[in-house]
């Protein structure tokens, strides 16, 4: 049997899912003072910070499936301080001083995670070792070296880091690598401890936690499921890529999808040989994103973007696997570490991350309706949901801080085209960004089709 057809026959199950003792579903009527929608990271964090800072409260979570079944249990296990959109785009929508606040608060955010995990004694896999970014053609050598001039023209001499072709291999044995780009602030966990451990902790903490309850109404200060409901002071709606299927907001953010591999554990001295044996993430400087990670166990997880998005932003469990674009994971896999072209792959799954129109996160309050809600990570929410949930605990209780002010609070993003314009501009953007690797590889130079696609979306 064929490595790709093994592949194809694998069913749709995360590496970090784990069979727990499931909790009840929400019956007949409670009250509450926070009533929060969803029990992913958005969620499980505000509860936290809120509770924290006010044990008294009374939290209530209501999960459609189970603590983390979306993107919180889905990704790719970095914890990074990237911001979707470009720090000349935040300035240029709010101003540079914001925009170097932003990146400041992002980096904290790293260590913030890690800190909250130690004090509640939450084993996540916790590991802040870096991340480094690849340049494996002249072209992303090009753009490695461009990236770190314009962080210090901008102000931040030292948030990136360019590596010569021998430090970059020295880091991560990836065939072809010319040099790269590393920064010290990002760190790895193992998503589905980190979501699970947090729903304990928060209800420890005081928490109610109601799985298989989907919302089917949200009003000021009541929401309705199928057999209850919970009046509460203030709502948080924390629902990232499935807020797409609430009618009145289907165009305030769409789905796409990321496919990731977990291969089996790996033998030590070949982690070793293929400079693996960290706990660093990385990937390369294309512009179709791949991104991967050695887990603590020896697993190299490896994934990526290129799945079509779905006229209608429809969200479905058949939507996780694409036979193709898993294979093209696998085959980008073998082009980085050839010694792995035959590897057993023993886990492909996929989800739906949040994106919207302009690519910026949101943290938002309407007191007159008392609801809050946060999201639209653009696949970056592992640590930008931390600093969501403290943001949202900071408006909700009218606690200053100085992250009140950061310019994701309260951003209103345009909403997205009605169909099928929607379906035809995303999609032609994926196209755009795998064509524009397939340029650079033939020409050698930095894409022009790249380069309109970042001036449109202002993403990086």
């Amino acid at each position: 049997m064929s490595a790709k057809f093994a592949l194809t026959q694998l069913p749709n199950r995360p590496l970090w899912y784990e069979p727990g003792q499931p909790r009840k579903p929400l019956e007949g009527a409670t009250d509450a003072d926070v009533v929060i929608v969803g029990a992913g990271y958005t969620g499980l964090w505000t509860a936290y910070y809120l509770l924290k800072s006010d044990p008294t409260l009374r939290v209530v979570l209501l999960e459609k499936r189970e603590v983390g079944f979306g993107a919180s249990g889905r990704n790719g296990g970095w914890a990074s301080a990237i911001f979707p959109i470009s720090l000349p785009r935040v300035a240029q929508l709010y101003s540079h001083a914001a925009a170097l606040n932003l990146q400041a608060a992002m980096n904290d955010t790293v260590d913030e995670i890690g800190r909250v995990l130690a004090l509640e004694g939450v084993e996540a896999d916790y590991a802040k070792q870096g991340f480094v970014s690849l340049a494996r053609s002249a072209p992303q050598l090009a753009r490695a070296r461009a990236a770190v001039e314009a962080s210090a023209r901008f102000g931040l001499p030292g948030q990136w880091q360019v590596l010569q072709g021998s430090e970059a291999c020295a880091r991560v044995g990836a065939q072809g690598t010319l040099g790269g780009l590393y920064t010290e602030h990002c760190a790895l966990i193992h998503p589905g401890k980190l979501v699970r451990g947090l729903a304990q902790l928060v209800e420890r903490m005081g928490a109610r936690i109601h799985e298989q309850s989907a919302v089917t109404q949200i009003a000021p200060g009541l929401v309705h499921t199928q057999r209850g409901s919970v009046k509460a002071g203030i709502t948080v709606r924390a629902t990232e890529a499935f807020t797409s299927q609430q009618p009145e907001h289907s165009r305030f953010v769409i789905p796409l999808y990321s496919l990731v591999l977990a291969t089996e554990p790996l033998p030590r001295d070949l982690l070793r040989e293929l400079k693996l044996d960290h706990r660093m993430a990385f990937n390369d400087m294309r512009h179709l994103r791949v991104y991967g990670q050695v887990t603590a166990e020896g697993r190299l997880v490896f994934g990526g973007r290129g799945a079509p998005y779905h006229l209608g932003s429809r969200i479905s469990e058949d939507a996780d696997l694409v036979d193709n674009v898993h294979a093209k994971i696998f085959e980008t896999l073998g082009e980085f570490f050839p010694a792995l072209a035959n590897a057993r792959i023993t886990h492909r799954w996929g989800g739906a991350l949040g994106v919207s129109r302009d690519w910026c996160p949101t943290v938002s309050i309407d007191r007159k309706n008392r609801i809050a809600w946060a999201g639209n990570y653009v696949g970056d929410g592992v640590a930008t949901s931390n600093l969501a949930g403290r943001i949202l605990r900071n408006l909700i209780l009218e606690r200053d801080d100085a992250i009140n002010t950061l310019p994701l609070v309260n951003h209103r993003s345009p909403s997205w085209e009605r169909e099928p314009l929607r379906w035809l501009g995303i999609n032609s953007g994926l196209a755009a960004a795998s064509l524009s690797d397939i340029e650079e590889r033939f020409t050698h130079r930095p894409s022009r089709t790249a380069m309109l696609l970042e001036k449109l979306t202002g993403a990086h």
